[in-house]
């Protein structure tokens, strides 16, 4: 899979949902490797802010982010449109410290996608691949995020309020694709009885009956329903009963519950990279929620690469018959045992470490450890199949490693140990040469990592 940007720019304009103001925001493509990024055009300098969870500052009535004194808010609905059209680079310009609210949803923000399209780039995507359950947990509220291991992305939220209104509700995305139908146009809610205290927090200044659904469920004077009308600026409504007060009906039964999973969506976005697993959010909430993103973003920084996934049941890609018709190695300096997977830019490859290998007799014979520059020599065999990959009749070529460097070694390698090595390139192959960056894991841990430079040549 590739990264996306947008084809084109769009702008959108509206309502600050708690500053009020009249904003304009564009969307705008961007280069790989980008992510997301949002520019306060509105101040001098123009900053830049990356929509990253670390840079999460507030999450009261929306997510806010910020770098040093420059913030921006009500990012979340912008965010989960895009991360569902599966873009990943894109520089949101914003002309006031929050983007508008719109309707209270995603609606408009994936209108405007589908009109503009989505451009594919040359890199490859990088996924968060969930490799065992992670979970975060709020004990105070009961809430909870659980993220499974899974091989495709889905969200499955239930909420729970005390209310006569709005209870238990159930909403689930299974497929990214479908969030333009089934979840974009779910609207934000509230109930009656937090609005003078959030406007005593001066947020929701811009709040009103098109933007958020509004939620009546706790008995009030008409005159008091007045009062909290003017003290928004909205005009007064006739209130009879319970239960939802908007100008507009609610799109289904389980609206807020979809528009929570929405929250969910955009808040999962700030990790910085598509996710592979199964969330179930219940109770969630931008707190929550970016406290798991954030968790993620740690896991990222100590490790920016994944290991690779290996299942011994699926055929590989190349065995080892095939791997000695391309590689001129033998006995015993042949290092990779099989393929497992080749990208345009990117290849795995893995050798079992068996306690038989012939080096294990000088190297260490009383306490066991591969040498790393076996280590080294394995990862390049690996590239070399990668290059070997890039043209026509790869048996009458030959590969030639002309520099390693970056060099390091984290963890031993032992016999029992399955080797996994990631090669993939660094720059574009030009006149028969490249440059790689060579990882090897055992496990989900990297043991040793290096950059080389090879070249490949027609010599048969």
């Amino acid at each position: 899979m590739k990264q996306c940007t947008l084809n084109d720019s769009f702008k959108v304009h509206g309502k600050g949902l708690h500053t009020g103001l009249m904003i304009d925001a564009e969307f705008c493509p961007a280069p790989e490797g980008h992510g997301y990024k949002i520019q306060r055009t509105d101040l001098e300098g123009e900053p830049v802010i990356d929509a990253v969870a670390e840079n999460v500052i507030a999450t009261q009535r929306g997510t806010v982010v910020a770098k040093g004194d420059i913030k921006i808010s009500t990012i979340e609905h912008a965010l989960a449109a895009l991360y569902a059209a599966g873009i990943d680079n894109c520089l949101i310009k914003v002309n006031a410290p929050e983007i508008p609210i719109l309707d209270g949803s995603a609606k408009e923000y994936c209108e405007k996608i589908a009109q503009v399209g989505v451009k594919e780039q040359a890199m490859e995507k990088d996924y968060y691949i969930v490799r065992q359950k992670i979970e975060v947990r709020d004990e105070a509220t009961g809430a909870s995020l659980v993220v499974l291991p899974d091989d495709d992305f889905s969200i499955d939220a239930m909420i729970d309020f005390d209310s006569p209104v709005l209870n238990n509700q159930y909403a689930t995305l299974d497929n990214l694709a479908e969030f333009p139908k089934e979840i974009a146009a779910s609207r934000t809610f509230v109930f009656v009885r937090e609005v003078e205290p959030l406007v005593k927090n001066n947020l929701i200044k811009g709040g009103d009956l098109d933007n958020a659904i509004v939620i009546y469920d706790s008995p009030m004077e008409q005159t008091e329903l007045d009062r909290l009308a003017d003290l928004m600026g909205v005009p007064h409504k006739n209130v009879n009963e319970f239960g939802y007060i908007n100008n507009i009906p609610l799109t289904c039964d389980n609206e807020p519950a979809r528009h929570k999973l929405l929250d969910v969506l955009g808040d999962i976005a700030l990790i910085g990279r598509p996710l592979k697993g199964k969330i179930i959010a219940t109770r969630p909430g931008h707190s929550l929620n970016t406290v798991f993103s954030k968790k993620i973003r740690k896991e990222i920084k100590r490790q920016d690469v994944q290991a690779p996934l290996y299942n011994p049941s699926v055929e590989p890609v190349m065995d080892v018959n095939r791997i000695r018709e391309l590689l001129p190695h033998r006995y015993p300096f042949l290092l990779v045992d099989k393929v497992i997977e080749v990208g345009d830019s990117h290849i795995v490859g893995l050798k079992n470490v068996s306690g038989n290998e012939p080096f294990f007799q000088g190297h260490f014979p009383q306490e066991p450890v591969m040498p790393g520059v076996l280590q080294v020599e394995a990862m390049a065999q690996t590239g070399g199949l990668l290059v070997l990959s890039t043209v026509d009749d790869p048996e009458k070529y030959s590969t030639y490693f002309m520099k390693i460097d970056n060099v390091k070694f984290r963890n031993k390698v032992v016999p029992g140990d399955t080797l996994l090595f990631h090669v993939s390139f660094m720059t574009p192959l030009r006149r028969g040469c490249a440059v790689m960056k060579g990882y090897a894991f055992v496990g989900d841990k990297i043991v040793t990592e290096c950059e080389f430079m090879a070249q490949v040549i027609k010599n048969k």
